[in-house]
């Protein structure tokens, strides 16, 4: 299965779940790639090669800051990849 089929298949399954219990998609929301703002083919990008993507940290800009400022890095390790990899798509 690919993992766009699985996501598909996931974000599917969370909208025929019953709307009472813990887990339901309501059939309005958005699909899951467009919930999170990210580009499909970003995705392929990060989930292909997430190891060239990200070789210390990953995640948004502000979580990456976050995390940084937690371990007392001097600046944020492979920024500008999470950046490009991240961004909020329209």
């Amino acid at each position: 299965m690919k993992l766009m089929d699985y996501l598909e298949l996931v974000d599917w399954t969370g909208r025929i779940i019953r709307h009472d219990k813990r887990g339901a998609i309501a059939k309005n929301t958005a699909a899951i790639l467009d919930r999170l703002g990210i580009d499909d083919q970003q995705w392929l990008e990060m989930t292909q090669h997430f190891e060239d993507c990200f070789k210390t940290f990953a995640g948004g800009e502000e979580k990456l800051r976050q995390a940084c400022e937690t371990l007392n890095y001097q600046r944020p390790p492979g920024l500008s990849r999470c950046r490009s990899l991240l961004n909020r798509s329209a």
